[in-house]
């Protein structure tokens, strides 16, 4: 059973990505509002932080999707959320790379 409560994506919560409300465009505005405060905070953080935030994003990740077929949850969202979720861990990746680099 999936925990409705619980953050998936900075503030939002799984309820908010596959439930009915905010609608698809509110959960544009929010995502894309959450996405700029995530990546602002990773600022100083070094590649062993960086890889555990981008394994934590994985796992909200396979919780959102755990149940990707039932047709009663909001699979617009759903897909937008993951287009978000990804762009995160892009750019978690790239400050890694940074951090490592030659």
């Amino acid at each position: 059973m999936l925990e409705l409560d619980k953050k998936v994506f900075g503030h939002i919560t799984t309820k908010e990505v596959i439930g009915a409300d905010p609608p698809l465009q509110g959960m544009r505005a929010m995502l894309e509002q959450e996405l700029v405060i995530l990546a602002s905070q990773l600022g100083g953080l070094g590649p062993e932080r960086l890889a555990e935030l981008l394994k934590e994003q994985q796992a909200r990740d396979a919780r959102v999707n755990s149940r990707p077929g039932a047709m009663a949850l909001a699979q617009g969202k759903i897909k937008l959320y993951n287009e978000y979720s990804k762009r995160y861990a892009d750019i978690i990746a790239q400050r890694m790379a940074q951090r490592l680099g030659p």
